[in-house]
C-alpha cells in the first residue's frame, strides 16, 4: 500500500470515527521502502535523501524507514471510550508489542531515554541494543491513527540512509525477528498481533479480511 493512499484512507476513516458513522479499526499492511518524517524530524537526520521516496506526516517523532518485510498497524481507536489517556494508549501499545515479541521467546524492553522497543543484543556486547519494533502517532479529536511498525524480515540496510529516531546508529543497532533467528511469515506474525491486541485492549472483534470496512 502507498503510503499517501494509507494515509488519505486513515484520515477518512478517523473522521468517521470521530462522527460515529465507522468503528475502530486495526489495519495491518507493508509499504514499499520509503523514509517518513514525523514533526520532530532533523533535516540532518536524512543521510541519503534520494535513495527513497521521502514522506512529511503528521504523527509524533522522527525520520523511520518503512518498507516489504515489516508489519505496519495502524491503529484507529477512540481514546474518549479508552479513558482518554495520551500516556497509558503509549503504554498500551508499547505492552503490545512486548507480548506479541515474547510470543517467539523474544524479551522486548522499554528505554526512558530512546523511543520504541529494545532488545538486548549480547552477541555485539555486554551493553548493546538493538530496536525492533517503532511507535508513532496522531490523535486528532482524541481519535487515534497511525501506529506501529515492526521488524520481521525487512531489508536492514535500508535504515542506513537515515538516523532513525533520531537516535544515533554508533551507540544502538536496529534488528529484526529474522535477524534474531526467528524465520516467520508476515500471517504468523499477525496472528500473534491479533491474540495479543486482546490482551491489552478490549472489545475487540475480528473482520475476515485485510481489507478497510
Amino acid at each position: 500500500m502507498g503510503y499517501e493512499e494509507a494515509v488519505a484512507a486513515m484520515e477518512d476513516r478517523v473522521r468517521d470515527i470521530r462522527a460515529g458513522t465507522a468503528r475502530e479499526l486495526v489495519w495491518l499492511l507493508e509499504h514499499p521502502p520509503l523514509y517518513s518524517a514525523g514533526t520532530s524530524a532533523k533535516p540532518d537526520d536524512l543521510r541519503t535523501p534520494d535513495r527513497f521516496p521521502v514522506h512529511k506526516t503528521g504523527r509524533g517523532g522522527q525520520y523511520t524507514y518503512h518498507g516489504p518485510g515489516q508489519r505496519i498497524a495502524y491503529v484507529m481507536l477512540d481514546l474518549n471510550r479508552r479513558g482518554a489517556d495520551l500516556r497509558q494508549f503509549v503504554k498500551d501499545l508499547e505492552r503490545w508489542l512486548i507480548l506479541t515479541l515474547a510470543k517467539f521467546n523474544i524479551t522486548g524492553l522499554i528505554r526512558n531515554d530512546r523511543i520504541g522497543v529494545w532488545v538486548t543484543r549480547p552477541d555485539k556486547g555486554p551493553e548493546a541494543e538493538d530496536k525492533i519494533a517503532a511507535i508513532g502517532i496522531r490523535v486528532r479529536r482524541w481519535v487515534s491513527y497511525h501506529g506501529i511498525s515492526l521488524n520481521v524480515e525487512p531489508e536492514l540496510e535500508h535504515f542506513s540512509g537515515i538516523i532513525p529516531c533520531g537516535i544515533d546508529p554508533e551507540s544502538y543497532g536496529v534488528t529484526s525477528l529474522a535477524d534474531l533467528g526467528q524465520m516467520l511469515s508476515l500471517p504468523e506474525v499477525d496472528m500473534a498481533l491479533k491474540a495479543t491486541f486482546e490482551e491489552v485492549f478490549e472489545n475487540t472483534e475480528h473482520h475476515p479480511n485485510s481489507n478497510i470496512v
